[in-house]
């Protein structure tokens, strides 16, 4: 029994031997109507699994910011007959790994097990799901690591950046607040309140489950319907859409030696024909690291940060594209005007030929990368499903990328970033010098 957790570590950490486009994913149906992914693969002896609720931090009361996050932690401490301490124990005994997060639209929960010891492990999923404990004992130590973790937010300048973004940008909308919370939010979470978000959100309506490893159709038929017959049937509702934020421009006063500078705007919703061109263009963009125009302008040839990027994100009723970038007080004002006029010149002229060549070849060889084992696979999957796409995508996808013309990557450059239509907010006081409005200009001399 000692060796099983270094067992499942290891087979955790092994490479699956195939392709993506070798990966087959099909729907399994079952009675219950949860909709379910498989990835079958024998070769391994270990199964990974990922659930995902509508429960994400959308959904958190106004005055209770952090209520989504706090359920997720509780998630592995007790359930059913078994308290914290032997609810562990009993996953330790049989090396079963079951974890959660939430994020703004979804709770997801995740599970590893070697393949012997799958009873057991839907079992104590299932415990998990339907009879959560949430013990006083267990709320408190979890409280006061969600109130440590978001002090230590408050000292970084990346996380207050960030967070008075979506702040700004989304204003009323239950996007707005942070899927951590706030001090305050958390310190007033009851246990009430945890039950009830619980009782009400996981349920069955529009539950996502998506599988990978050691087991066929029929045994994971059995597990799901194991898992959902006693999950409520409720329903619960979707999340609006929000609208597309005005241009602005904040600085959050803060005595920081290298501010943070978060900055973006409306991009195309997931399953929009727009999206696959500008994920292109993005990465010729600012997705690409060190092979990135901003990358090159900003960093190699200014020396003005250490590292710039821009990526896609994309929930259930926004997507945006947005980007982060950090320099010394007296250099972000300068950092931001070269990435403004970047993202200019992109919109104006385009992409190259060798740009997309070289993003086709980064973005689909490098996409096996991310299905080399059960766990990656359960985990990409279940963002599959939850963005909407149907099991066939793993398959498709590298064709798709192949597919993108220059025409479409410069109209999509030129559709969507535009840096008049920019938010942007500074986590620290850029020195009054770095305001000088020729700054801008003498940075640009190429």
């Amino acid at each position: 029994m000692k060796i099983r957790p270094v067992l499942l570590a290891l087979l955790i950490s092994v490479a699956i031997p195939t392709a993506a486009n070798a990966i087959t994913v099909r729907a399994v149906q079952s009675p219950s109507g949860v909709e379910t992914w498989l990835s079958e693969e024998h070769s391994v002896p270990m199964i990974a699994v990922n659930i995902a609720f509508p429960a994400g931090s959308a959904y958190d009361p106004a005055d209770k910011p952090g209520l989504a996050t706090f359920v997720s932690s509780l998630m592995d401490e007790g359930a059913g007959d078994l308290t914290s301490e032997a609810f562990k124990q009993a996953l330790e005994a049989r090396a079963i790994r079951i974890g959660a997060s939430a994020d703004r639209d979804y709770l997801t929960i995740s599970m590893t097990t070697l393949e012997e010891n799958a009873d057991e492990a839907f079992r104590l999923l299932g415990l998990v799901l339907t009879r959560p404990r949430f013990e006083s004992e267990a709320v408190e130590r979890m409280r006061v690591a969600l109130l440590s973790s978001l002090k230590q937010e408050d000292e970084q300048p990346s996380s207050v950046a960030s967070k008075s973004w979506f702040a700004t940008y989304f204003g009323t909308h239950p996007y707005a607040h942070s899927d951590s919370g706030t001090t305050s939010g958390v310190q007033s979470i009851t246990i009430d309140d945890i039950k009830r978000f619980a009782a009400d959100h996981m349920v069955r309506d529009r539950v996502k489950m998506s599988v990978a490893g050691d087991i066929t159709d029929a045994e994971l038929r059995r597990y799901v319907q194991q898992l959902s017959t006693a999950v409520p049937t409720r329903t619960v509702a979707a999340v609006p859409r929000a609208a597309d934020a005005r241009p602005s421009s904040n600085t959050i006063p803060r005595n920081e030696p290298a501010p943070v500078a978060v900055f973006g705007f409306a991009g195309p919703m997931r399953l929009d024909a727009d999206f696959i061109p500008t994920f292109v263009a993005n990465y010729i963009l600012g997705g690409g690291g060190f092979s990135s125009r901003l990358m090159d302008e900003v960093r190699d040839k200014r020396g003005l940060t250490y590292g710039i990027s821009t990526y896609i994100a994309d929930y259930k009723s926004s997507a945006l594209i947005m980007g982060s970038v950090q320099s010394d007080k007296s250099r972000i004002t300068t950092a931001l005007d070269v990435t403004k006029s970047e993202l200019a010149r992109f919109a104006r002229d385009g992409a190259t030929a060798q740009e997309l060549a070289d993003a086709k070849t980064y973005l689909t060889g490098s996409y096996p990368l991310g299905l080399d084992s059960n766990v990656k696979i359960a985990r990409t999957l279940n963002a599959y499903q939850r963005q909407g796409l149907t099991p066939d995508y793993v398959e498709k996808r590298n064709g798709l990328i192949q597919a993108v013309t220059l025409q479409q990557v410069n109209a999509m450059a030129k559709k969507w970033y535009d840096p008049s239509k920019l938010v942007v907010v500074i986590a620290g006081t850029p020195d009054a010098a770095a305001a000088q409005p020729n700054n801008a200009k003498q940075s640009n001399a190429k």
